[in-house]
């Protein structure tokens, strides 16, 4: 029971992952299939192997990224952009299997790991609302209001109400349902076309081993490489301790069992579906809702994967599934990941604007890797301008140098 209800609050991944990555040109098809198969064998990976409750697959937000920022936005081919997923991964169980991270993690400010989370939380919105036409392009004004009288921003803007509304009456298939009742409205407005339910899971021959491994070695791909790895590092971290402590997990000293063995899984997760061509993979934190029920054991990440693989079968139902549809589900995600922000000192200006800048230079730049760079930079030096340089560790220093290093180096 606890497994079949963390994939039910997760499993729109299956319908979100293909609408966004497609947009990158590659295969929507063999994206869905492989989403299914890297969520699956993932999942049940960390079960056996770190006997977590807990789901994995492609992460929304690095998804976003890997598209519209990385392969739109700075011209990259989507096999580079996997190649720099591929070195991300590995940095990732590199840095788990060194230790590093418990050096980065324990060392970081929390208001900057609070801003990284709102930042990608108001880019996915801004996505969201761009699929659906909500927002549009602007010579004027950058960006402005489209036509919401159409309907595609109309059925857009009834996912995400229906997602808002159910909930928060509790109801775990809350973004499910949204996509569900959405497809169908649009199904019998003619909108989208009836192909069937059930047939053999589409080939993933185009995506497979697609992935520019050396290409994504040159220097102008170092920050792409550098976001990947550490906002998956920041996420899986947050989701491991919310979801570990939910579940009892920690012991009397407040650390979480086998959490090394469950952090190595995501990072060889990473790379492996960047091999089999999805992007980064990561933790959920929908996980929480099948811990919720009862879910103690990797018992209940067992069956999450096996519910994944299944779903492998169901590929004409996702092609039926329209863009506008998730929009909702991607400005949901953003509002849950927004709402950290109420964790910071809006009067210690030297935490609060550091954060901001964080924030909302993700959205403004188009851009998650610039986002952090300019938040690790401006932390240091809005420190020492006010007299608190004894609140920046030595790592923070490190990294910020290497974040300027890299735009009077090699720009944006």
């Amino acid at each position: 029971m606890a497994g079949a209800t963390t994939f039910i609050t997760m499993c729109y991944v299956i319908f979100v992952i293909p609408a966004i990555l497609s947009d990158a040109g590659m295969d929507s098809g063999a994206l869905f299939a492989a989403t299914c198969l890297v969520a699956g064998l993932s999942t049940i990976f960390i079960g056996v192997y770190a006997n977590w409750p807990i789901g994995l697959a492609p992460g929304m937000g690095l998804n976003a990224f890997f598209a519209y920022a990385v392969v739109q936005g700075m011209g990259y081919s989507w096999e580079q952009a996997m190649g720099a997923v591929f070195w991300g991964g590995i940095g990732f169980m590199l840095l788990s299997l060194f230790k590093v991270r418990e050096w980065i993690i324990d060392s970081i400010p929390s208001g900057l790991r609070v801003g990284i989370t709102s930042g990608i939380g108001l880019f996915l919105a801004l996505i969201g609302l761009k699929s659906a036409g909500v927002v549009v392009a602007s010579p004027g004004t950058i960006v402005t209001l489209g036509d919401i009288t159409q309907f595609g921003p109309l059925m857009a803007s009834l996912s995400l109400f229906l997602i808002l509304g159910l909930s928060f009456r509790g109801i775990k298939a809350s973004v499910l349902i949204a996509i569900g009742i959405v497809s169908l409205i649009a199904l019998i407005a003619g909108d989208v076309s009836y192909t069937g339910i059930v047939a053999a899971p589409p080939s993933v021959a185009p995506i497979v081993g697609k992935l520019d491994i050396m290409g994504a070695l040159s220097p102008e791909m170092i920050g792409v490489i550098v976001a990947f790895m550490f906002v998956n590092l920041f996420d899986t971290t947050g989701t491991l301790i919310a979801v570990g402590d939910k579940a009892g997990l920690a012991d009397e000293n407040g650390k979480m069992t086998n959490m090394n063995r469950a952090l190595m899984t995501d990072g060889a997760a990473s790379w492996i579906g960047a091999i089999m061509g999805t992007p980064t993979v990561t933790t959920y934190v929908e996980s929480a809702s099948g811990v919720a029920v009862g879910g103690r054991t990797g018992l209940t990440a067992v069956t999450v994967g096996v519910l994944f693989l299944l779903c492998m079968f169901l590929s004409p139902l996702a092609g039926m599934v329209p863009a506008y549809a998730t929009a909702g589900a991607l400005v949901y995600v953003a509002v849950l990941m927004v709402g950290s922000l109420t964790r910071i000192d809006w009067d210690d200006l030297t935490e609060a604007g550091p954060v901001l800048i964080t924030t909302i230079m993700m959205p403004l730049s188009f851009s998650i890797a610039n986002g952090i760079a300019l938040g690790f930079i401006a932390y240091p030096v809005i420190k020492v301008l006010a007299g608190r340089t004894s609140d920046v560790s030595i790592s923070v220093w490190v990294l910020a140098a290497l974040f300027a290093l890299k735009f009077v180096v090699f720009g944006i």
